[in-house]
């Protein structure tokens, strides 16, 4: 009988053992025997007695706010590729309207231009024969209006024949025909009205000097000029653009095209540590390119800083639609907690990161589907404080385990 009692003491004892070896390994027996099985979590899972706690002082110190989850409206965006370029209204290709050779170079690529500052000089013997046959035409003008009044004065006295007062209007209307046309080339090469009416005052050696000048602020984006070459009058010798102002084209699909008009608000990001910039669409493109198959949305950006370099490739976010989603939050507020989208849920014992799954997002904010409910009281701004201090343990009581 002993014997018997034994060997069943021996058979409790081993199965005993058996299931405290499973309960260890976190399994466990249900009520019909069987080993139950482990379940998942899912969004709403609390990081196990992770709680971080912070004194009023703290949270005013390291600006965290506290905000009640609510419904939020995200705006719908839709991104378009686009390139950064020069303002085509104030862009200028400068050519000297003269042949000549070039005797002095004054601005260079990159330099800054100021409206009617000379950039170079040329040696033009065309600018001196126009301007010498003004100053002949001038001369010509002068006697064939004096010869005018005195044959004019002579007929009405009746001592010269009619014809030679016919004959002396005549040669002064062609003189003036004349001196008008000289004038005109003057004007055509691009000196203004002052310096023609100063012309006889000048040095004839200045006479064959002919300026370059700038016609409007900017800056000097293209140089195709250098000391002692010759250069046509057609020549393109400096471009210069006014780069306070960009254009940035964006191409729009024709899928987007309905989407997409003039006065819309763009949201236009380069990256490279360029912040990004608000502008409107001020001109869509009527045709859709044969190749790209996309038509031109155009923003015109201020520049002031110069950070829209043209040739950059930006990226633009317009807003074509507003929805409400029952919870959203700031998408500074999410934080990754052990490789998991978290936020900070406020708790009676401090705040906890919670995991929360999330949906659509917009440029400020960012749904979330599961995790959070209305009404709960969450970290809003100075996650990442929390997020440190889970971490590192670096102010305040700390974080408690």
């Amino acid at each position: 009988m002993k014997k018997k009692l034994s060997i069943f003491a021996i058979a409790l004892a081993a199965v005993l053992a058996v299931y405290t070896i499973r309960a260890d390994a976190g399994g466990g027996m249900d009520d019909h025997g069987h080993e139950e099985e482990s379940k998942e979590h899912g969004g709403g899972e609390e990081h196990e007695e992770e709680v971080v706690r912070l004194s009023r002082e703290e949270m005013k110190e390291f600006g965290v706010e506290i905000r009640t989850a609510g419904p939020e409206k995200l705006r719908i965006y839709i991104s378009l590729p686009g390139e950064v370029k020069t303002n085509a209204d104030r862009l200028a290709h400068i050519v000297p309207r003269v042949s000549g050779v070039v005797r002095d170079v004054r601005k260079r690529l990159g330099d800054k231009v100021r409206r009617g500052e000379v950039m170079a000089v040329l040696e033009s013997r065309e600018l001196a024969d126009a301007k010498s046959a003004y100053l002949a035409a001038i001369e010509r003008f002068s006697v064939a209006e004096a010869d005018f009044r005195r044959e004019e004065n002579l007929w009405k006295k009746r001592i010269s024949p009619e014809k030679n007062y016919l004959r002396a209007r005549r040669m002064l209307a062609e003189a003036r025909i004349e001196l008008r046309s000289a004038k005109q080339k003057l004007f055509a090469l691009g000196l203004p009205d002052e310096y023609i009416a100063s012309l006889s005052d000048h040095p004839e050696a200045s006479y064959t000097r002919y300026e370059i000048t700038a016609p409007f602020d900017g800056t000097v984006i293209e140089k195709h000029i250098a000391l002692g070459e010759a250069v046509e009058a057609d020549s393109t010798v400096f471009v210069v653009a006014d780069l306070s102002t960009v254009w940035v084209d964006l191409s729009v699909y024709q899928k987007d095209l309905p989407l997409v008009r003039v006065g819309q608000e763009v949201v236009l990001s380069a990256g490279y540590g360029i912040e990004d910039a608000t502008g409107r669409i001020s001109y869509v493109g009527p045709v859709v390119g044969e190749e790209t198959r996309t038509a031109i949305a155009r923003v015109v950006l201020p520049n002031r800083d110069g950070r829209w370099r043209p040739g950059l490739f930006v990226t633009g976010r317009i807003a074509v639609d507003e929805i409400t989603v029952p919870v959203a939050v700031p998408r500074s507020a999410v934080q990754e907690v052990e490789g998991r989208p978290s936020v900070f849920v406020e708790t009676d014992e401090g705040f906890v990161p919670r995991v929360v799954n999330t949906g659509r997002k917009d440029t400020s904010k960012v749904e979330i589907s599961s995790g959070l409910e209305p009404g709960e009281r969450y970290v809003a701004k100075g996650a990442f404080i929390l997020k440190a201090q889970l971490s590192k343990g670096a102010f305040g009581e700390g974080h408690s385990h």
